[in-house]
């Protein structure tokens, strides 16, 4: 019986260890579907989304706005940017969502912002991907019913 005992608090605590150092609950591998590269449906943006501690992120990787021969994507800086110290910034890596939070009771992420880089405005920010797999990101003010929804494409293959 004594060995029994043994053999369960071991069980336990190789549980409890496993669980503490994953970044995510139950729902991570649901909450991790949001990870990858999507691609806009208008195809002129790519942007990946990661995880970051107990949220996710998504920086942008591709884009097509302000680009020419003169001036490649690589050059394009943060020139809206309210603060004059940020505005030297590359675009290309610049996370452009942060803090979303997986909701599992709404298979959504919810409670993040989202940085327009046209305006140099931050907005409030929800996503879910929908029945079809399209991952839908709304940028918000105050009120969700209120704001602009971006539609992306899961890809596969880099630009």
């Amino acid at each position: 019986m004594r060995n029994f005992y043994t053999l369960l608090l071991i069980v336990l605590c190789s549980f409890t260890t496993v669980k503490a150092g994953r970044p995510f609950d139950d729902t991570g591998t649901k909450a991790n579907r949001i990870c990858g590269k999507w691609e806009s449906t208008e195809k002129n943006l790519i942007v990946e989304v990661y995880p970051y501690k107990n949220t996710f992120k998504a920086k942008m990787v591709w884009f097509t706005g302000g680009v020419s021969k003169a001036k490649p994507m690589e050059t394009i800086t943060d020139i809206k940017n309210p603060d004059p110290a940020l505005r030297s910034r590359k675009v290309l890596g610049l996370d452009v969502v942060e803090n979303l939070t997986y909701n599992s009771k709404s298979n959504s992420w919810e409670g993040g912002k989202i940085y327009e880089v046209q305006s140099g405005k931050y907005w409030s920010a929800a996503a879910h991907i929908d029945k079809t797999g399209l991952l839908k990101v709304k940028g918000y003010w105050k009120v969700k019913l209120l704001g602009k929804t971006l539609t992306f494409k899961r890809v596969t293959a880099k630009p």
